[in-house]
Parts: C-alpha cells; structure tokens; sequence
C-alpha cells in the first residue's frame, strides 16, 4: 500500500468524523504522531491496531463518558517535524494528549516538548531509555520494551554461548547507540570473560551492507550483536549470507522476529539467530487470539508487531484516563501511573517510578519453515523481569 503525507491526514479526518457525530460532548481527542511515510512496514499495522482498539472502547460507550478520537499526523522521521505538528495539534486541533512516535530521537524530541508544554504523551515504539530515564519527565510515559530491556532479554540468552570475541552492528543514531551500550554493559556483568573486538556504526537507511559485513569478518569475532532493522536488515542479512559471515558464528539479534522485518527475508532468514520478536504463527494464548481474531476479520491479514503496539496503546491510553478521571493534563500525569491494561501479551500496567509499561517480548531463534522465516524455541519474558531494581532505577532516573 502506497502512503503519502496527504492520505494519513485524510484518513484521520475521515476516521475521526463518526465519533464526532456520535458522541453527546465534545470527544477526547487523542493527537498521534508518527513515521508514516518513513516507516511504514511498521506504522500501518500499527495504525490498523489503533483503530481496532478505538473502535472497541467507542462500541462500549467511550470514555469518561465521551468517544475517542484519534487525530493522526506524519513526522516522516523529522523531529523538528514531529515538534512543529505536535505544537498544531495541541493549540489548533485542541487535543487532550499526545501518542505515537517511532524512532527514538523523534520520541525524545516530542517528550521535550510534553515536558515545556505541560501536556501529557504516551510514547508507543521509541525504544531508547533516555525516554524514561536520564531525559524522562512527569508528563511522559512508555509503552515498549526499551533497549535495556530487549538486551537484557537478549543476554540472558547469549550469555549461555561459548563466544568470547563478540563485535556490533547498529545504526548509528539514539536506538542502536543505546542498545549497544545496554547489551555491552549486560552482558559484560554476566560474562566477564567476554572481549569486545570491534563496532559498525552504518547510518540509518543507508547501510553499505557489503562493507559493513567484510569489516566485521575482518574483526574475527566469535559472535555478533546486531540492531540493524527494516530494510538495513535485509540487505544486512544477504551480504552476510553471501559472504559467509554467519557460518559457525551465533547472532544475537534484537527485533528481528518481528514479522515487519522477518518476512522481507524470506527464505533468506538465518536459521540460528537468537532474536526478540513477534511469533504470531504459534502463539495461541486467549489474550492473543482475542486480539487476533478480530484484527484479522476487520483488515483480513495476520497482525504484526506494528498492530500489537497500536491495539495496546490505546488499551493503555483508555486505562489511564478511567484511572485519572479527567483528561486534566496534572490529573493525566499522575493518574496513568499504576494504570493496568490489557495487551495482546497479557496484562500490563505503567510503573509509577519510571512510567514505563511492563509489556514484555519474545524471545526465540529463528528457523525456516514453509519457506519463510519464523520463531521456534520462544518463550515470553515479562517486562516487569527484564527491568533494573526501583534502586537502580532511581540512579537513573534523576526526578
């Protein structure tokens, strides 16, 4: 499906009409940002997921007792986009909070904003800790795993392999820097044994995949830790297929058993890899299923990662507002702290020292079945055991 700026604000006018029409005072109204046009392997699932859930919370009557609506706007992976629009929506649009973002340094730019504009937003996708940590605020809370948490995950797992020469691949900007920093800082602790040999930093968007692989095999490491995502991946993945890098070598690999970025593979995918995802072809649990099965019947394709994080962020947005009582920007900040929702995983809820959400991930290796890639050996690791003690937390976070 082709995206232009022009559909996402025509479709969030269109979508957002009926709730208007229906509703018996004026709507909460939910201003949500995001990477449309940049990423939108991911954010239009993502969307699809929104909708679902929104439509749900409106069938049963709304909240507070007034629907929702969503007002969606595209950064295209600017932040001084994704300012300038969040500053439209608050003071033109007269939204009630801010939702959404994809990449970290957007997400970290529209918290800063949260924060000088006293207005309360709900980061969906931003994985760096920054975001809850060293530059978190009253006013923002955290819907994903971040990268403490996905290389904590990842660790735990790698930890157990013989490697000791291990070297990195991450894009070059605030995600991949913090991974990286988290998953050496983790596992180090772990196994002191273990030497870092070497680090890639390619751009975001515009990896030199075959360079980038002949400089990590020219490093000789034992394994690999790669944060490469999207299309970088993909091109990742069949360099080093082609050049033989990962032959005998272990991978450990965060996000890259999300159906987003594991069904570009194909069969290409490299069995073996230790990786964070989505299993969506083998998880059957109730609270997936009810998810599921009317994602399914409402867009008639599997769900994905993106619609995961849509469906459970409003979830968690609907949550927070009952516990608040009030779309008042001090009673939000505070109310959504201890707010406890449902999520396609099980249930979460906002922890009131860091405002992060203990949706957890998957952990798995990859393998190919059918011709495609998949997650076998998985297992859930829940958010609330992948994150640091409160006293840790504390150092963290200054305020």
């Amino acid at each position: 499906m082709a995206l232009t700026r022009r559909l996402v604000l025509a479709g969030g006018a269109t979508l957002a009409a009926p709730a208007i029409l229906r509703a018996q005072e004026t709507p909460i109204r939910i201003g949500e940002i995001n990477s449309y046009t940049a990423q939108p392997a991911f954010t239009l699932p993502y969307r699809n997921g929104c909708m679902l859930a929104l439509d749900q919370a409106n069938a049963g009557g709304g909240v507070l007792g007034r629907k929702l609506e969503l007002i969606s706007r595209d950064d295209a992976g600017r932040p001084q986009d994704a300012v300038r629009i969040a500053g439209e929506l608050v003071n033109d649009a007269k939204v009630d909070l801010l939702a959404g973002t994809y990449l970290s340094n957007v997400g970290l730019a529209v918290s800063d904003f949260a924060l000088q504009n006293k207005r309360l937003f709900v980061a969906g996708e931003p994985l760096t800790d920054a975001l809850i940590w060293d530059k978190g605020n009253r006013y923002t809370y955290r819907l994903r795993p971040g990268t403490y948490e996905q290389a904590n995950i990842l660790v735990a797992e790698a930890a157990k392999l013989p490697a000791k020469r291990w070297a990195t691949v991450a894009p070059n900007y605030e995600y991949g820097q913090s991974a990286v920093k988290w998953f050496k800082q983790l596992l180090g602790a772990k196994r002191p044994d273990v030497q870092f040999v070497g680090e890639q930093w390619p751009a975001l968007g515009k990896i030199d995949a075959g360079a980038t692989v002949q400089a990590l095999a020219e490093l000789r490491p034992d394994a690999i830790f790669n944060v490469t995502f999207g299309a970088d991946l993909t091109s990742f993945v069949r360099q080093g297929n082609t050049r033989g890098l990962f032959e005998n070598r272990a991978v450990a690999s965060m996000l890259t058993g999300e159906p987003e970025y594991l069904e570009p593979l194909g069969d290409e995918a490299p069995e073996g890899w230790i990786v964070t995802g989505y299993p969506w072809d083998s998880l059957d649990t109730t609270a997936s299923t009810t998810f599921a099965k009317p994602y399914r019947a409402k867009y008639a394709e599997a769900p994905k990662m993106g619609s995961v994080v849509g469906y459970a962020l409003v979830n968690s947005i609907v949550a927070g507002l009952l516990k608040a009582g009030s779309t008042d920007p001090e009673k939000m900040a505070d109310g959504f702290a201890g707010a406890k929702f449902d999520t396609p995983f099980g249930p979460a809820l906002y922890r009131p020292i860091d405002h992060q959400s203990t949706l957890g991930a998957f952990v798995g290796r990859l393998a190919i079945k059918e011709g495609h890639g998949t997650m076998v050996d998985w297992h859930y690791v829940d958010g609330a055991d992948a994150l640091p003690p409160d006293d840790e937390v504390r150092k963290l976070r200054p305020s």
